[in-house]
């Protein structure tokens, strides 16, 4: 194992662990404590997100729009069924916009990143409009507030948002036994409400135990008869005061214990469901699962074993304390090798790249754009379990050629007084090959040099 110079750690603390260099910026004596400092200094609600709507008033917007629909005549439904979904993207538009200047602005990186990473691994889809509409109050509420916490109390906020509960149809989930379901088949025998396990399978296989971890399907559905119930506040019409978020109706509930994990939960509404989020949350499986995610992230695609070991004792001894875990990873020597093997993901090169150039704000609003081009649109990975984090994903040939694309674009748009000789050895210091110094260097136009710059194998990689 190498040990990097304090040069090559201050460029792996910014690269690596970071968003990229800002232009400009001193380089970090003690990268170490300039990563562990952000802890204290990270702002959950940037100025970049000010004015943004919150869920409950999207969804409160969303529902009126609506309702308004359905009293229209049926020529103009069509046409307002299409302005509505209109304005769900230009707030999605907005929001991605509002994400970029926050990582452009941020001067916590380390932790931004770590919101880029929770939001991927909780990851929802916004094909749907509604879903569209609140993917960026699902960050900025169920993650942002929970990245310096405990995992379990991120791991609630999550499963209990609006966003969350919509993608995966736990809204309507009820229990076949409950007073919802009696009161139904009374009225029509043939109508017979059920549960959705979609929630309770991904909470299992994706959020917190990991594929193949002795979890049954009879596992998957006792979760799902837990969390009959967890739904959405005025999501018929009602709860007018509470619309748009979280709510827990009894008579969706099924009642009884359930047998999860060979454990027997027998508390009543809420607090079953609750109960067995917050054991899966503090279980070794789930500590296994996110320690080889945060190391595959920051490291490598096939991340050390003892990397792994290290970051999942720190998981179990600290009951899940997300700092806990983060400092054991900055401390870890595997975290400091000198060899880059991450290759940038689209978000992650295109955010580098706008940090690289200083960008100005106009050069951000064209930002859910650019991800739609890059083929790494932000919240839509098609997927509960988002966005792969392995080169092998983003390294195709026709990738790189729309990578080039955009770089020709963003080079026209930057400064043109920006010497992309000297930027090199400031954005990519000790890792600058001879063979990109001189590419750039014999570049036909500060332009092409600054293209050649942002698509080279060292900025692509971190």
């Amino acid at each position: 194992m190498s040990t990097p110079s304090r040069g090559e750690r201050a460029f792996i603390a910014l690269n690596r662990f970071g968003l990229g260099a800002h232009l400009g910026d001193e380089s970090p004596d003690n990268p170490k404590g300039w990563l562990l400092g952000q802890f204290q200094a990270y702002e959950p609600k940037p100025a970049a997100m000010s004015g943004l709507p919150s869920s409950a008033e999207i969804f409160t917007t969303y529902r009126e729009d609506s309702a308004d629909i359905r009293d229209l005549p049926e020529a103009e439904r069509r046409q307002a069924r299409q302005e509505l979904r209109q304005r769900g993207q230009k707030l999605y538009e907005a929001e991605v916009e509002a994400r970029m200047r926050a990582a452009l602005a941020s001067q916590t990186p380390f932790v931004e990143r770590l919101v880029h990473f929770w939001a991927n691994h909780f990851a929802i889809s916004g094909d749907e409009p509604l879903v569209t509409a609140l993917a960026g109050s699902f960050e900025r509420e169920a993650i942002r507030p929970h990245v310096l916490g405990r995992f379990e109390d991120m791991l609630l906020a999550v499963e209990t948002h609006p966003a969350m509960l919509l993608y995966l149809n736990q809204n309507r989930s009820i229990g076949p036994n409950s007073l919802r379901a009696k009161r139904a088949a009374e009225q029509d025998a043939a109508r017979k409400p059920g549960i959705n396990e979609n929630l309770a399978r991904e909470i299992l296989e994706l959020h917190t135990l990991g594929v193949r971890t002795g979890y049954s399907q009879q596992d998957v559905t006792q979760f799902a008869f837990a969390m009959t119930g967890w739904t959405i506040a005025g999501q018929d019409g009602n709860d007018q005061t509470d619309a748009g978020t979280f709510a827990f109706k009894p008579q969706f509930h099924e009642p009884g214990p359930r047998t999860i994990l060979g454990k027997t939960y027998g508390q009543e509404g809420m607090d079953q469901a609750e109960a067995v989020l917050r054991d899966v949350a503090r279980s070794e499986a789930t500590a296994s699962h996110l320690a080889t995610k945060l190391a595959r992230h920051f490291v490598a695609d096939s991340p050390p074993s003892s990397l792994v070991q290290r970051l999942q004792s720190a998981f179990v001894k600290s009951q899940g304390d997300l700092p806990t875990v983060y400092r054991a990873l900055v401390d870890a020597p595997e975290a400091w090798e000198e060899e880059a093997s991450k290759f940038k993901t689209p978000w992650e090169w295109s955010v580098s790249a706008l940090r690289a150039l200083d960008a100005s704000p106009e050069m951000t609003t064209t930002a859910a754009q650019m991800a739609r081009q890059l083929g790494q649109p932000v919240w839509r990975p098609q997927s509960p379990a988002g966005y792969d984090d392995i080169a092998a994903s983003w390294a195709a040939p026709d990738a790189l050629i729309r990578r080039v694309e955009v770089a020709q674009r963003l080079a026209r748009k930057a400064d043109p007084t920006l010497d992309a000789r000297a930027a090199a050895g400031a954005l990519i210091g000790p890792a600058l090959s001879k063979t990109t110094a001189t590419e750039i260097a014999r570049a036909e136009s500060p332009a092409t040099a600054v293209a050649l710059l942002l698509v080279s194998p060292e900025f692509q990689r971190r």
